[in-house]
């Protein structure tokens, strides 16, 4: 159950572009604002990833990106196998 109150204030045309947007997903307007928040939200977290690494580390961190893949079978094998919707007859 949601507890948590959230408020804003909004222009009417702010207000009814939401209102017409929830609609065309068949949401209410505190439904799709929560979830258009959260999807935001969620990728700005996402974005602050940071990890530290001192210069020799960084060093290693770059030579692991810039060398060749190593040996991978399955990945091979994945890659050998045609995508069903590429062969498909009419």
């Amino acid at each position: 159950m949601r507890d948590a109150a959230i408020n804003l204030r909004a222009l009417p045309e702010q207000r009814d572009l939401i209102d017409h947007a929830a609609s065309l997903v068949g949401k209410n307007r505190s439904d799709f604002m929560l979830e258009a928040a959260c999807d935001k939200a969620q990728a700005v977290v996402l974005d602050q990833i940071f990890f530290n690494l001192n210069a020799d580390q960084f060093q290693q961190f770059t030579a692991m990106l810039d060398a060749p893949p190593s040996h991978n079978p399955g990945l091979e094998r994945l890659m050998a196998v045609s995508s069903p919707w590429i062969n498909v007859k009419e």
